[in-house]
């Protein structure tokens, strides 16, 4: 009986809406297709109100068929709005909101429509984006006699904005207020209305591809490159961001300098750096030595730190923007063999650490992307098979001396070259926070590393006699790009790429700069936690850009390296040219800003000139390097 009733209101209401068309809408005449929609909208509108009903009717009530058409008409907006595909997605969403909606709000959840405007969620809560495709005559009314606008006003507004003016009752004008402007609360209004439309397209989209959660970033290992980027993914909200390092604690063998530029740059506070350089002393084979310093600002230096000091701070930075810090050991990755090609996730198993367990707890954890930052003997760059490279061991011992010795090395740093320190690179005395780090290192001849360390006490001499070693250290750093650097949705930063210096041996601000980097790139690629990036836009960013960027000064110091660390006439040659006021400039402005200068023409080639004269002399007085073979140890990469 009941379903009767309604359909012979039905086709009473679409005979007498049908009648009112004939004659208000096509017997009119209507100058052209628009005048034509648009008194069949106004028709529709004015017969679906009850107190707008035709008074030739005897029904009290709405025109249920122009209701019924304009609820068609309002659809078939949204279909022309978001195309038909997105439509669909979104309708299928709505028929079960009120799981979607309860992942960010704890309100209830509900349908309304009013006056040609759609709103879903709890209207309350105001944590539910509107959608409005006209402005009725009811709200016409309201938003002239409740809240003061003029009809010049309302023809301005759109409908989106007349939905929200009322919603939250932003009247024209506030008594006592004479700053007060309703277009700066309309403003705030939409933003966070389009901030919230945003949000729900990501939890429809999610759900209509059957995700239910973020995707989640794995970066391992917690130096300043896996800091660095893990600070940029936790300041991503639609981004879980995961921090994988073995020791929190964590001292890595490091001479420790860094430069001017990074301490702005990375924002990291002066109470992280031990002591200010400004003053280096280099020491040839023969024992000459050369001041340099003299073309140094009085605000210039070069910083020395611990690694353990600043490392700590960029990981608890990372975490405070909302990483999540794991201690533990990543022994393993399973790579889905579709990962180039599919969202397959990855697989990382690692070992937490628990106290009073000397092996930690076995764990595993899927993620979606993988940022290695695990250092020269990187697990993720075996699980993606980045391929081998040559490497240095560096060697360091952190030796205590007495107040009064420590006073020479307050704001000096010593360079020491020779066959005896290191046959292909330097050996250092680099002062600390109450200690100095003395090491070396070398590529050719690894197996030798002890002998050259004794060598490089043996030279600083007096200046650490007597002197206790508190900590012995020792590390590979690797000397060439990895031949692959991304391979699917993994991606190497810091020394697990490769980013270490020829010729300086340095690696910490180019590994933070290569975290953020690809974090940065990353991140935009996701276009807010949306999508997964794939291996060619990887490349296409991180790797491009910072190839760019960086690619000549590794080019020019790896050719430095081979021309005066090859031999001790290069050496002296190399320390002699060094006492040019020209060379020291341009050095320190390279190394401390990360940008090379612009350099003199006329000097250039003067430097040219002296820089062949150094070497013939330096040839005439320097001894022979030692010889030596280590064939099978040689040929051994990482």
């Amino acid at each position: 009986m009941a379903t009767t009733k309604r359909l012979t209101l039905y086709a009473a209401d679409a005979y007498r809406l049908s009648s009112l068309l004939l004659r208000r809408v096509l017997l009119t005449k209507p100058a052209n297709l628009a005048s034509y929609r648009e008194k069949t909208r106004q028709l529709l509108l004015d017969q679906s109100r009850p107190s707008h009903h035709d008074v030739s009717s005897s029904s009290a009530n709405a025109n249920v068929a122009a209701v019924k058409l304009l609820e068609w008409d309002k659809e078939w907006n949204l279909v022309k709005y978001y195309g038909a595909q997105e439509y669909a997605k979104r309708w299928w969403s709505s028929q079960s909101w009120s799981l979607s909606i309860s992942s960010y709000s704890s309100g209830g959840t509900s349908e309304h429509q009013s006056g040609g405007s759609i709103t879903r969620g709890d209207s309350s809560s105001g944590n539910v984006a509107r959608v409005a495709f006209m402005i009725t005559t009811e709200q016409r009314h309201k938003l002239s006699k409740s809240l003061g606008y003029t009809t010049q006003d309302i023809r301005t507004f759109k409908p989106i904005e007349a939905l929200l003016l009322l919603e939250h009752g932003v009247k024209k004008e506030m008594e006592g207020e004479a700053e007060y402007d309703f277009r700066a609360k309309l403003k705030a209004l939409m933003d966070e209305n389009e901030r919230l439309a945003e949000l729900q397209h990501q939890m429809q989209s999610q759900l209509a591809s059957g995700r239910s959660e973020q995707y989640k970033v794995a970066v391992v290992g917690g130096g300043p490159s896996g800091a660095c980027a893990a600070e940029i993914f936790a300041q991503e909200k639609n981004i879980d961001t995961v921090l994988f390092e073995r020791k929190m604690d964590n001292a890595k063998p490091c001479g420790g300098a860094i430069p001017l530029c990074m301490i702005g740059e990375f924002d990291i506070p002066e109470s992280t750096v031990d002591r200010k350089v400004r003053r280096m002393k280099l020491i040839s084979p023969t024992n000459v030595e050369v001041d340099i310093g003299d073309t140094l600002q009085p605000n210039e230096y070069i910083g020395m730190c611990r690694r353990e000091i600043m490392d700590k701070f960029l990981r608890d930075r990372a975490i405070s923007y909302g990483a999540e810090g794991i201690q533990g050991l990543v022994t393993r990755i399973d790579v889905p063999a579709d990962h180039k090609e599919s969202d397959s996730q990855y697989t990382i198993h690692y070992q937490e650490y628990q106290e009073g367990s000397s092996a930690g707890v076995p764990k595993d954890m899927n993620v979606d992307l993988i940022i290695g930052a695990d250092g020269a003997n990187s697990r993720v760059a075996k699980a993606m098979d980045a391929g081998e490279y040559n490497f240095a061991i560096a060697f360091q011992e952190r030796i205590k001396i007495s107040e009064e010795k420590m006073k020479f090395y307050e704001e000096m740093a010593e360079m020491y070259v020779g066959d005896d320190v290191s046959p292909d690179f330097y050996g250092w005395v680099f002062p600390k926070y109450d200690h100095v780090g003395v090491g070396t290192g070398t590529v050719v001849n690894r197996p030798a590393i002890k002998q050259y360390q004794k060598a490089i006490r043996d030279r600083a001499g007096e200046k650490i006699a007597g002197g206790k070693i508190i900590k012995v250290e020792a590390h590979p750093i690797p000397e060439h790009y990895r031949p692959r650097r991304v391979q699917g949705r993994m991606a190497l930063v810091g020394d697990a790429a490769g980013y270490v210096t020829k010729c300086s041996g340095e690696g910490i601000y180019f590994a933070a700069k290569s975290g953020r980097m690809a974090a940065e790139a990353i991140v935009e690629l996701m276009e807010g936690g949306k999508r997964l990036p794939t291996q060619a836009e990887i490349e296409r960013t991180y790797i491009a850009d910072y190839d760019k960027l960086y690619g000549p000064t590794y080019t020019v110091l790896d050719i430095l390296q081979k021309v005066f660390y090859s031999n001790n006439g290069a050496r002296e040659a190399f320390v002699e040219l060094c006492n040019s006021k020209y060379v020291q400039q341009v050095t320190f402005d390279s190394y401390l800003y990360k940008r090379v200068q612009g350099n003199n023409p006329l000097d250039d080639l003067k430097l040219l000139g002296d820089t062949i004269g150094c070497l013939i002399k330096g040839y005439s007085i320097a001894k022979p390097d030692q010889a030596f073979t280590n064939p099978v140890e040689s040929m051994k990469r990482l």
